[in-house]
């Protein structure tokens, strides 16, 4: 089976300013680069898996029952499709995901969401030592800027290329989105 389309966290919550607290995000093209992958996905009919961030934090703006916690419209899952919630960083905690894919034969993931260096990460590790061949769209991604221990601030360009650096080759591989949709358009999806 054709690889699965794992997008992760786009929700209304992702825009709440506190996670711009040290500056700007990387990558403003990322959710016109998911929408894209997420047509080409459901004009073949192939595997599409939402993931929905469902915070017991009660500060945080993707907790259930407030407006953050809703999926962004340009990438929200249509009826039919799966929706996976998850309360920890890894869409593969405490979820069915893991037993999802193996009980509909996906073994490959595209994977695109928020935040590149928290959820993202986390969900792609875990993607990787579970054995799943997977492919990370370092332009259908972003994350915001971030002090590192010593208090140096570091951009979130530089913070979205070190995990992508932390996560190639050892847990998935790395493409852009004209990259996975060229070679979509030639054999399918991944």
């Amino acid at each position: 089976m054709p690889a699965a389309l794992l997008l992760i966290d786009l929700q209304f919550a992702i825009d709440a300013p506190y996670h711009a607290a040290e500056g700007p995000r990387n990558n403003p093209e990322a959710e016109a680069n998911t929408a894209r992958l997420l047509t080409a996905w459901r004009a073949a009919g192939q595997p599409i898996i939402h993931v929905r961030h469902d915070s017991v934090l009660p500060d945080s703006a993707y907790r259930p029952g407030q407006p953050g916690n809703d999926f962004k419209p340009a990438t929200a899952p249509l009826p039919g499709e799966t929706v996976i919630a998850k309360r920890t960083n890894s869409a593969f905690i405490g979820t069915g995901l893991e037993q999802h894919l193996r009980q509909n034969g996906i073994n490959a993931l595209v994977v695109a969401g928020v935040v590149t260096n928290n959820s993202v990460e986390a969900t792609v590790r875990m993607a990787g030592n579970l054995g799943f061949d997977t492919c990370l769209v370092a332009d259908a991604c972003y994350t915001f800027a971030k002090r590192d221990f010593t208090g140096r601030l570091h951009s979130a360009e530089e913070v979205h290329a070190m995990s992508l650096a932390n996560l190639a080759g050892e847990y998935c591989s790395i493409a852009d989105t004209a990259t996975i949709l060229a070679g979509f358009a030639e054999t399918g999806p991944a």
